[in-house]
Protein backbone atom coordinates (compact mmCIF):
# COMPACT_ATOMS: atom_id res chain seq x y z
CA UNK A 1 0.00 0.00 0.00
CA UNK A 2 1.22 3.51 -0.60
CA UNK A 3 4.95 1.90 -2.27
CA UNK A 4 5.23 -0.05 0.74
CA UNK A 5 6.30 -3.86 0.95
CA UNK A 6 3.11 -5.94 2.35
CA UNK A 7 3.21 -6.71 5.51
CA UNK A 8 4.47 -10.23 5.49
CA UNK A 9 7.69 -9.11 3.38
CA UNK A 10 8.57 -6.34 6.32
CA UNK A 11 8.17 -8.97 9.21
CA UNK A 12 10.23 -11.42 6.88
CA UNK A 13 13.00 -8.67 6.79
CA UNK A 14 12.71 -7.78 10.49
CA UNK A 15 13.44 -11.24 11.58
CA UNK A 16 16.21 -11.69 8.97
CA UNK A 17 17.77 -8.58 10.61
CA UNK A 18 17.50 -10.04 13.76
CA UNK A 19 19.10 -13.09 12.87
CA UNK A 20 18.79 -16.91 14.96
CA UNK A 21 17.85 -16.49 18.92
CA UNK A 22 21.04 -17.33 21.25
CA UNK A 23 21.02 -20.61 22.67
CA UNK A 24 19.21 -20.26 26.62
CA UNK A 25 17.53 -17.13 25.72
CA UNK A 26 14.01 -17.20 25.77
CA UNK A 27 12.53 -13.84 25.72
CA UNK A 28 14.34 -11.78 22.97
CA UNK A 29 11.90 -9.05 23.73
CA UNK A 30 11.76 -7.28 27.54
CA UNK A 31 8.73 -5.93 27.58
CA UNK A 32 7.44 -10.04 26.73
CA UNK A 33 9.31 -11.05 29.70
CA UNK A 34 7.77 -8.88 31.60
CA UNK A 35 4.09 -9.08 30.63
CA UNK A 36 5.08 -12.85 31.34
CA UNK A 37 5.60 -12.59 34.87
CA UNK A 38 3.30 -10.24 35.34
CA UNK A 39 0.35 -12.39 34.18
CA UNK A 40 1.59 -15.38 35.95
CA UNK A 41 2.00 -13.27 39.40
CA UNK A 42 -1.46 -12.04 39.03
CA UNK A 43 -2.91 -15.44 38.37
CA UNK A 44 -1.00 -17.26 41.17
CA UNK A 45 -1.72 -14.38 43.43
CA UNK A 46 -5.15 -14.75 42.47
CA UNK A 47 -5.76 -18.30 43.60
CA UNK A 48 -3.91 -17.55 46.32
CA UNK A 49 -6.67 -15.33 47.49
CA UNK A 50 -9.19 -17.90 46.28
CA UNK A 51 -7.85 -20.86 47.87
CA UNK A 52 -7.95 -18.88 51.19
CA UNK A 53 -11.37 -17.42 50.69
CA UNK A 54 -12.13 -21.33 50.46
CA UNK A 55 -10.44 -22.60 53.53
CA UNK A 56 -10.45 -19.74 56.14
CA UNK A 57 -14.50 -18.86 55.53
Amino acid sequence: MFGRPPFEERLAARARERGPLKPGTVFPHAPAKMLFFFGFGVVVVTHLIALSMYFFT
